[in-house]
C-alpha cells in the first residue's frame, strides 16, 4: 500500500490528492478534464454576489450594443475557475497558500455557453527558506474555450507541502 493508501487485508485503497513539491516537474503540462461549460446562472450569480454591477455582465440589451454584441462572462469567474480546474489534479490537500498572481490576461472574451478548459505547465520551484517541510511551486494556468482559443492566463506562485516522511 502506498502512503496515501488505507484500508484492511489485501484491497488497495487511494486517496485523491494533489501533489507534493516532490512530485512537482519543470516543464510538465497537466491537462485538467473533465472541462466546465458556463452558464448564464454561472455568470449572474457570481456577478451579483461579488457586487459587480458592470452592464456587461448582466444587461442583455446595453451588451448588445457593444462590439462583442452580446454579455460577457466575468472575467474574475473565469479566472477563478481556470484555477480551480486545477485543484483536483495539482493541489487538493497539499498546497498551504496562494502567495499571489501575476500576468494575467483575457485576450479573448468568453460567453454564456462557453465549455472552458485548462491546463497549467509548471515552470518554477524551489524549497522555501523560512518553512521547512514546504516549497514555492511556480503555475502557469492557461483557459481556452471549446474551439482552442485562449480566453485566460495567469501564473500563480504557491506554497506546497512536502512529502510527508
Amino acid at each position: 500500500m502506498s502512503e496515501n493508501a488505507t484500508g484492511t487485508g489485501t484491497e488497495k485503497r487511494i486517496v485523491q490528492r494533489g501533489l507534493w513539491f516532490e512530485e512537482y516537474e519543470l516543464g510538465a503540462v497537466y491537462e485538467h478534464r473533465p472541462g466546465r461549460t458556463i452558464t448564464e446562472a454561472d455568470n449572474t450569480l457570481f456577478t451579483t454576489q461579488t457586487m459587480n454591477t458592470q452592464a456587461l455582465h448582466l444587461d442583455a440589451a446595453y451588451a448588445a450594443g457593444t462590439s462583442f454584441g452580446e454579455r460577457l462572462v466575468n472575467s474574475m469567474f473565469t479566472l477563478s475557475t481556470l484555477v480551480g480546474l486545477s485543484v483536483a489534479q495539482l493541489t487538493q490537500g497539499t498546497i498551504v497558500a496562494n502567495l499571489g498572481f501575476s500576468e494575467i490576461s483575457f485576450p479573448k472574451p468568453l460567453f454564456h455557453g462557453d465549455t472552458l478548459y485548462a491546463e497549467t505547465k509548471i515552470v518554477d520551484k524551489r524549497e522555501s527558506k523560512s518553512r521547512p517541510g514546504e516549497g514555492i511551486v511556480t503555475l502557469e494556468h492557461t483557459a481556452r474555450n471549446q474551439h482552442g482559443d485562449v480566453v485566460a492566463v495567469a501564473v500563480r506562485k504557491t506554497l506546497v507541502r512536502k512529502r510527508p516522511a
